[in-house]
Order: C-alpha cells, then sequence, then structure tokens
C-alpha cells in the first residue's frame, strides 16, 4: 500500500504525551483528517483539519483575508507540496501574495521608461539629405586641395607665395626652436645645480658637527660650515630666478608663440584652397564655352571670390600677430636676460645683498625667508 505524500502543513500538539512518542499529531486526528504512518511519523492530512492550516486556508477571518489573495490560483496549486521559487509557501495554502507584495514592499522598478521621441519618416529623409550633402561638400574639396598639393610637389602646379610674410613666419619657426632648446638646457642646470645645493648644504651640517666635537679644529671647521651654508642658501636665491626664466620662457613658447602658429597654419590652409580654387577657374576659362562649362565657371568664380576673401584676411591676421609678437617677444626676453645675468652675476661674486636685490627688482619670491641670517650665521659673529 503507498503511503500519502505528506503535505506542507504539518500539525504539531505541543502535550505532554505527545513530546514522549513519535507521533505528531493527537489522538484527536482521527476526528478531525486523514493521517498516514510513514517511517515510524504520522503525517496530517490538512485539507480535512481544523487546525492551524484549515484556518490558513479560509475557514476564520484571517486565514479568509490571506485566501483571498489566492483565489486566482489552482487547487493543485494550493494543495501541491513542489517548492515554487516565485512563490511564498505558508502553511496548508500553499502561496500567497507575491508580486502585489513586492510592489507594496518596494521590491521592484514601478517607474516607466521615458518616451522615446521618434522622428518621422520625413524628418529622417531631410536630416540624411543634409548630412549627405555635407560630406559631398568636404569630399569635393578634400579632393580639390589634395590635387593642389601633390601638383605643387611635382612641379606642375603654382601656389601663391608672399615672399616678405614667409620670410617671418619661417624666422617665427626658427625662434621659437631655438628658444625651446634654452629652456630645454635651463631645466638641466637647474637639475644639477639643486643637487649641489643639497650637497653643499649636508656638507655644511658636516663641518658644523665635527667644529662642535673637535676643539683643535673648531675654528676651520666653523669657517668652512658657514661658507658652504652661506652658498647653499645664495644658491636657493640663484634657483628661483632660473625658475623665474624658465616659466616666462615657458609662457613665452607655449602659449604666445603658439597662438600665433596656429594663426600661421589657419593661413596656410586657407591658401591651399585659394591656389586649388584659382587652377579649377583657370582650367575652366580654356574650356569650350558651352552652357554646361559657362554655368560651372560661374560656380568656381564664387568660390574663387569666398576663399580669396578668406585667404587676404587670414593674411592681414598674420601679418598683425607677427609684429605684436615681436614687440612683445623683445620686451619679455629683455626682462628675462637682465633678471638672469643680474642673478648669475651676484651669486658668483659672492654678493649676497646684490642677489636678494635682483630677486625683489623683479618680483621672485621664495619658499623661505633669506633676509634673516641663520643660527650658524648669529653663532659665528659671536665673540
Amino acid at each position: 500500500m503507498e503511503s500519502e505524500v505528506p503535505p506542507a502543513t504539518t500539525e504539531i500538539s505541543l502535550s505532554s504525551e505527545s513530546m514522549g512518542d513519535n507521533s505528531i499529531i493527537n489522538g484527536n486526528s482521527d476526528k478531525n483528517g486523514a493521517s498516514s504512518n510513514l517511517g515510524g511519523q504520522t503525517f496530517f492530512n490538512s485539507s480535512n483539519s481544523s487546525s492551524v492550516g484549515s484556518r490558513l486556508a479560509g475557514d476564520d477571518s484571517i486565514g479568509s483575508r490571506l485566501a483571498g489573495d489566492n483565489a486566482g490560483l489552482s487547487t493543485n496549486e494550493k494543495e501541491s507540496p513542489v517548492y515554487n521559487p516565485s512563490t511564498n509557501v505558508t502553511g496548508g495554502a500553499g502561496v500567497t501574495r507575491s508580486a502585489s507584495m513586492k510592489s507594496q514592499m518596494g521590491f521592484g522598478s514601478t517607474s516607466k521608461p521615458a518616451p522615446v521621441n521618434k522622428m518621422t519618416l520625413q524628418e529622417v529623409g531631410q536630416f540624411t539629405a543634409v548630412k549627405a550633402e555635407s560630406f559631398k561638400l568636404w569630399s569635393v574639396k578634400a579632393y580639390k586641395c589634395t590635387k593642389q598639393l601633390l601638383s605643387e610637389k611635382m612641379g606642375r602646379g603654382t601656389r601663391t607665395v608672399d615672399l616678405e610674410l614667409e620670410a617671418r613666419i619661417e624666422v617665427l619657426r626658427d625662434t621659437k626652436q631655438k628658444y625651446e632648446n634654452i629652456v630645454a638646457l635651463m631645466k638641466v642646470f637647474v637639475d644639477h645645480f639643486t643637487m649641489m645645493c643639497q650637497t653643499q648644504k649636508v656638507l655644511a651640517e658636516a663641518f658644523g658637527e665635527l667644529a662642535g666635537k673637535s676643539q683643535d679644529l673648531q675654528e676651520e671647521f666653523q669657517f668652512n660650515g658657514e661658507t658652504q651654508f652661506v652658498l647653499s642658501k645664495n644658491g636657493e636665491s640663484l634657483l628661483a630666478a632660473v625658475n623665474f626664466f624658465i616659466s616666462g620662457m615657458h609662457t613665452l613658447c607655449s602659449k604666445t608663440m603658439d597662438d600665433t602658429l596656429t594663426t600661421v597654419k589657419r593661413y596656410e590652409n586657407s591658401r591651399v584652397e585659394y591656389d586649388a580654387y584659382r587652377a579649377e577657374l583657370e582650367n575652366l576659362k580654356l574650356a569650350p564655352r558651352t552652357e554646361s562649362n559657362l554655368n560651372k565657371q560661374a560656380q568656381a568664380q564664387l568660390n574663387f571670390s569666398k576663399h580669396k576673401d578668406i585667404y587676404e584676411r587670414l593674411r592681414a591676421d598674420v601679418g598683425v600677430k607677427l609684429q605684436f609678437l615681436d614687440e612683445n617677444r623683445v620686451k619679455v626676453m629683455q626682462k628675462q636676460l637682465l633678471g638672469f645675468h643680474n642673478a648669475i652675476v651676484a651669486y658668483f661674486a659672492g654678493n649676497q645683498q646684490q642677489l636678494v636685490a635682483t630677486l625683489k627688482q623683479f618680483n621672485i619670491k621664495l619658499g623661505t625667508d633669506t633676509s634673516r641670517p641663520s643660527w650658524l650665521e648669529k653663532n659665528g659673529a659671536d665673540p
């Protein structure tokens, strides 16, 4: 005889008699529902029970409310003991509220996606036509400019040249390259000089330590320590002046000159476009005077006039910027070179007052206050 599969809900009696034996139901189980014995344990069928399982199924007010959520489920789903992860098994009722409880408790997203702005077929066609026309114009322009550059490289085409302006542009590029070389060399100088100043400072500390321990050579060690310390402090002042020089040169090269060279690059591109449309117009003038060629010639004349205006405007801008750049470059370099010269001369002459005066003259600030004497200089000045 096949034993009945136990349901999901069992009734457990808490009486002392049931706690003593292996049965999990009380003696009145035969009256309220059918039972079966499987493996020495007795299971109670909740379908005929009036206990907790039956109340959850809807026999009382609480159970009826819980069972109302499961009214749409079939009887097999309610009585099935198989676990379903999408449902919540509670007692003999089997499943309870799932989606509704999740939405009420805040689980899951209830927000609707934002509406998508859909373009009509006509708008898509217009957008595509505009993009295609823009790409067509760019392709024709790129082809003409490339053809012009190749003809210039091969010696077959002519190019418009402003000899005076081209010479000034070449001077600017050569000057920028030489200034950048000076900046690179000054950075190397700063690296080596910084190491020397640090070494002098350590050496001054070593001499000072030996002056306190060697009574017979105290005066000699003290003089050498003071000298190295003063040299180190003056070296820091010189480093400040050199860094100021590097900063001014870097600003001149990377900002002022680069801005002018950007305008020069635009001028050169406009020159290529101007020559390309000029060559096209000259070729159309030599072609047979048909109606088609006359229309092309009129369109080429318009393009030529347009790019000629752009070319002349950029050429004037380049001339003005080169003039302003030369004036600014002279002023900046005069100030930077004078400050660097005075600082170098004052340092190697050992003139600390002149070195400090140079820093004040050019508004160069130090990280430390060099106007006050050090403790080593105070001790050396004491009798």
